[in-house]
């Protein structure tokens, strides 16, 4: 586990290094949608500051996740879903995904939430890798739901519980 890293909820002083750290990070192996402008605003009203922790080695960001409600019902308060998740490719492999993950998830049991969702990319092996050690399982898939470089991908949705103790992770 990445015992040199603190997470910690992003500040909005933040906003400029996750920005870069998003776009230096980008691909369609990870990515539906269009590459971040240089410049342009991450948080917003759909992406308040309070939505992200971050993982700092040193003093330097090097990974974050975004999580927020699952929709705005009252009746579905109780979830919460990850919007986003990226960590430095100098810092993958050393545990920054799974603390971050664990983290996201430990602050959502705190405010009460029972269950977190995902959605990731068919294509994005690594990503599911991680979601799996972290107790997220595939709960339905949409086929070809995204044309990314002329060929389709499917859109996984994985969910995990948070009211019950995490199973040790399978190697």
């Amino acid at each position: 586990m990445a015992t040199d890293v603190v997470i910690r909820p992003a500040r909005a002083e933040d906003e400029r290094e996750i920005s870069e750290l998003l776009r230096s990070v980008w691909s369609r192996v990870s990515e539906p949608g269009p590459e971040r402008p240089a410049g342009a605003a991450l948080f917003d009203e759909r992406r308040p500051v309070e939505g992200f922790l971050v993982a700092e080695r040193g003093r330097r960001i090097v990974g974050y996740i975004t999580h927020a409600p699952a929709s705005p019902l009252e009746t579905n308060r109780h979830v919460r879903h990850i919007q986003g998740l990226a960590v430095l490719e100098s810092a993958r492999g050393s545990g920054v995904g799974q603390a971050l993950v664990e983290a996201v998830c430990a602050a959502a049991r705190a405010g009460g939430a029972r269950r977190m969702n995902l959605r990731v990319l068919g294509h994005n092996g690594p990503a599911q890798q991680l979601y799996r050690r972290c107790g997220f399982t595939v709960v339905g898939v949409l086929p070809e739901e995204f044309l990314l470089d002329g060929v389709y991908v499917d859109d996984v949705w994985m969910s995990r519980s948070l009211s019950d103790p995490l199973e040790p992770a399978q190697p």
